[in-house]
């Protein structure tokens, strides 16, 4: 890529950044409205609607062997319960400590997966770096509170395994690997809303005429934005940069998160929620070794 077309990518992956850390806002807004399940449902359906065009014009293959597909399906079933802590996580507490510990806590988890179930090694600079992200995300737990009401309350519990499911979820998708990362996302949308509409979601009975134009707006925003746009733009950054230099950019997301909080939500941004996000931030740093910073090319 030339430096014009790398510069257009990098604003292109600011956008995106913030499109993820807008969903907890968007989050948070349509919790007044409706349950973790409709979420799914009409989220979804828009992320179908405009993903399908992309995949179309990217010429990919629709072609899905039957391992892929069975992943697809276990894919699914954990994304419905991501979804559900995601949401419920920020229904009751704020999409800025969601925002933050969340999206801090997925890079650690999924090593400390890699690492016990997959035989990942760890090193002496990856212990020291565990430990700074533990007392990161303590920190935002507000452990130093000493309350047990506080630690273990609703909220952190549902955003911790929200944490955990991620990586869960990631790691399952990279199993199938005869498949294109968007084209098998597009699937897991399309069996996710399948199950949903089955089992949880009584499609006709939906109060449409409760919507008023915030809902709307904030239903375009988490599945237009912050899914179809800010995943394509994800995904094809990885086969142009590369995965490290695209890694780099998912610390602006607690950022945004944090900030569109306070700027749409009024939200109080306690010091605990800064000081465990950057801990965490510097912890997932170390872990992956992420260089924020580059040398310019001489």
């Amino acid at each position: 890529m030339t430096d014009k077309s790398k510069n257009i990518f990098y604003a292109l992956m600011f956008l995106a950044m913030a499109g993820w850390g807008a969903s907890w806002v968007s989050a948070k807004v349509l919790s007044a409205y409706i349950n973790e399940y409709e979420l799914i449902f009409f989220r979804n359906i828009f992320t179908i609607i405009t993903l399908l065009p992309v995949l179309l014009y990217s010429k990919k293959s629709f072609h899905i062997n039957l391992k892929s597909f069975i992943l697809v399906i276990i894919a699914s079933i954990v994304m419905i319960a991501y979804m559900k802590c995601y949401f419920l996580g920020t229904k009751f507490g704020t999409a800025s400590l969601g925002g933050a510990l969340v999206t801090t806590m997925i890079p650690i988890n999924t090593f400390l997966i890699m690492a016990m179930f997959f035989g990942r090694k760890i090193g002496r600079k990856d212990i020291f770096a565990l430990v700074l992200g533990g007392i990161g995300v303590l920190t935002m737990l507000n452990i130093w509170s000493f309350s047990h009401e506080q630690i273990f309350s609703q909220k952190n519990v549902y955003f911790v395994l929200a944490s955990i499911l991620w990586p869960i979820l990631t790691i399952v998708s990279s199993k199938a690997t005869k498949i294109s990362p968007m084209v098998f996302t597009f699937y897991m949308y399309v069996i996710t809303t399948i199950m949903v509409m089955v089992f949880f979601v009584d499609v006709p009975s939906i109060d449409y005429k409760a919507f008023d134009w915030i809902f709307w707006l904030n239903i375009l925003s988490i599945s237009v934005i912050s899914t179809t746009f800010a995943t394509t733009i994800y995904f094809v950054g990885i086969e142009k940069l590369g995965t490290n230099e695209v890694s780099s950019f998912i610390f602006l997301v607690p950022l945004f998160a944090i900030i569109l909080s306070v700027i749409f939500l009024k939200e109080h941004i306690s010091l605990t929620i800064i000081i465990g996000t950057i801990l965490t931030l510097i912890a997932v740093k170390i872990l992956n070794n992420i260089r924020i910073f580059r040398k310019a090319n001489k």
